[in-house]
Parts: structure tokens; C-alpha cells; sequence
């Protein structure tokens, strides 16, 4: 879902010129990537 909300934002704030929900945007992604990670790393020690 993160990375879905990071994708919108990105790309409204490059739309829109605004940096900082760009930025804000691309912070979303890498969060998603991180929990997506977190929980495969989570089935593997299962």
C-alpha cells in the first residue's frame, strides 16, 4: 500500500513541481520495499 501512495505522490509532485511530496512520494516507496522485505525475511526464519 506505501508503495502505491508513494507512486501518487511522486508523480503529483512532479506534475505539480512540488519537490517536497516528491521527495515525501519516494520516501513511501522505499518504505513499502522495506516492510515487503521485512516480511520475507520473516517467512524464511519461519
Amino acid at each position: 500500500m506505501d508503495k502505491v501512495k508513494g507512486r501518487a505522490k511522486e508523480a503529483t509532485g512532479s506534475l505539480t513541481g512540488n519537490k517536497d511530496l516528491k521527495s515525501e512520494g519516494r520516501a513511501n516507496q522505499d518504505k513499502g520495499t522495506l516492510k515487503k522485505k521485512k516480511g520475507a525475511v520473516k517467512d524464511l526464519l519461519k
